[in-house]
Order: C-alpha cells, then sequence, then structure tokens
C-alpha cells in the first residue's frame, strides 16, 4: 500500500509537466506499456514461447495465432510479448553502467585536468572514433556471448558519449563564482567535484540517456541478429528477425515484421522521452524549435 501511494503521489506531481510536455508523456506511456508488458508476459501470453508446438507450422495470422506461428510450430506472439525482457534489461543495464563510469571519469578528468585529462582524454576519443556496432560485436566475439556480455559491450560503447558531455560540463562549471568561493573556504577537491560540480551536470546526462537508451536497443537486436545474444529457444527480437529471415522470400513475412515493429516502437518510445526530457530541461530550446 505504501509503494502504491508513492506511486500515485509520484503521478500526480508529474501531471502538470506531462500536460505541458506532450512528447514525454507519449513516450512514457509507450515505455511503460513495454515494461509491463515485459513484466507480466508468461501471464498474459497466450502460449509458452519455447515448448508450446501444437499449432500449424509457419501458419499466416489468424484468430488462434495473430501473429502467424514459425518453423517450429511457436506462437509469434508469445515470443513477442516474451522477447521484449531481454531488449529493456540490457539496455537499462548497459546505460547505467556506462553512465556511471563515463560521469565518474569526466568529472575527474574535467575537475583535475593535466596529465590525467590527457590520458583520460585520449583513451575515450580512441574508443569513440570506432563506429559503435563494431565495437560491440567485437567485444561480445572476444568473450562469451550471453546477456551479461551484451552488458559489457554495449556500457563499453557508450562510456566515451557520457565521459565528453561531463568533462565539458565540469570545464565550465569549474571556472563559475560559486566554485572558487567554496574553494577559498577551504573546501576539500573531493567536496567541491562531488558536492557542488557533480549536481549541476545531472540535466547535460539526463538529456542524453533516454537517446542511448533507444540506441542501446538497436544495437541488443544487432547483436542478437548476428548470434551474440542470448542462446536459442530463449525469445528475443533480434534472434527471431534472424531466424525468420530465410523464409522471407518466401512469402513467410510475420516472422521478421512484428519482432521488427517492436524494436522500431520501442526504439521511438525512448526517443520521444529523450526530446521530452530535453525541452523540459532546456527551455530555449524548445522556444528555438517552436
Amino acid at each position: 500500500m505504501l509503494f502504491t501511494k508513492k506511486i500515485l503521489d509520484g503521478l500526480t506531481k508529474l501531471s502538470p509537466i506531462l500536460k505541458r510536455e506532450k512528447l514525454l508523456a507519449v513516450g512514457l506511456v509507450v515505455v511503460l506499456i513495454f515494461i509491463i508488458v515485459s513484466i507480466f508476459a508468461p501471464y498474459i501470453a497466450p502460449y509458452d514461447p519455447i515448448t508450446y508446438r501444437s499449432a500449424p507450422r509457419l501458419s499466416p495470422p489468424s484468430v488462434a495465432h495473430p501473429m502467424g506461428t514459425d518453423q517450429l510450430q511457436r506462437d509469434v506472439l508469445s515470443r513477442v510479448l516474451n522477447g521484449a525482457r531481454a531488449p529493456l534489461i540490457v539496455a537499462f543495464a548497459s546505460i547505467a553502467l556506462s553512465m556511471s563510469v563515463g560521469t565518474i571519469l569526466g568529472l575527474i578528468s574535467g575537475y583535475i585536468g593535466s596529465f590525467v585529462d590527457r590520458v583520460l582524454s585520449v583513451t575515450m576519443d580512441a574508443l569513440y572514433s570506432f563506429p559503435s556496432i563494431i565495437l560491440a560485436i567485437v567485444l561480445v566475439a572476444v568473450l562469451e556471448p550471453g546477456v551479461d556480455t551484451m552488458i559489457f559491450a554495449i556500457s563499453i560503447v557508450y562510456i566515451p558519449t557520457y565521459f565528453r558531455v561531463t568533462r565539458s560540463e565540469v570545464l565550465t562549471i569549474r571556472e563559475e563564482t560559486f566554485v572558487e568561493a567554496v574553494n577559498a573556504m577551504g573546501a576539500s577537491g573531493f567536496r567541491i567535484l562531488f558536492k557542488h560540480i557533480a549536481p549541476n551536470v545531472v540535466n547535460a546526462i539526463m538529456a542524453i540517456s533516454s537517446f542511448n537508451i533507444a540506441d542501446a536497443i538497436l544495437t541488443e537486436a544487432s547483436l542478437s541478429y548476428l548470434g551474440y545474444g542470448l542462446p536459442p529457444p530463449t525469445p528475443d527480437w533480434g534472434f527471431d528477425i534472424q531466424n525468420g529471415q530465410k523464409f522471407l522470400q518466401s512469402g513467410y513475412w510475420w516472422l521478421v515484421t512484428f519482432p521488427g515493429i517492436m524494436i522500431i516502437i520501442l526504439s521511438l518510445g525512448f526517443g520521444l522521452v529523450g526530446e521530452g526530457v530535453s525541452d523540459l530541461l532546456n527551455p530555449k530550446r524548445k522556444r528555438k524549435k517552436a
């Protein structure tokens, strides 16, 4: 009851903001629907996505199977519903890890400067110069495929993004008058950095996190498509697209269409959240767009 009350109180406080920020509201609705579906998929899916094989093979969409069946007689709708869990877990976990590491390194690099800043900047620029999907494939190929490996690989891809944004903000903020005043009062460097500078970079970090989650979902689907994701027969959108591609030229379009649509809608939802957060944190940006 207490947890439910806190959720309702939070929604009440957010309602004026959501009424004003339409993109944010639409994006949050889309994302929340997918999160709820991923949590309750085992209960709302009409069939077992792995063991149920009593349906006709490669049956087109029908009343009994709204998204058809695959070559192993499995219900596509059940696999699509259960397949939402892996992209969300990988995306949230990888972005949380990359945000933590990249932000801390950016704070240290921007505040300390000197040799530390040069070493970290060169390292991050080297990582940033690689195409993200190529870097993720290399990392996953070297390690054992799986959820943990995908989380690690994708987090490495986005660490330079958070590092560069944080470092840029710190270089500006550390020259502000209030930082000089705190420094003159004898505050330690650790206190200045994490109590007075770090809170002022949160807005910049939050503005890009939703976009990165959307991109991480596409990267996870790409890795799964290439065979570096969850081991079969675990439901996963990227793997199911790869599995159904060989049947596409024979006219069995539903095997790749429905998982692909889910990836697009979920990525679009996070993209809308990112746009809404950017407009909310930077009203000037919104006026320019208008």
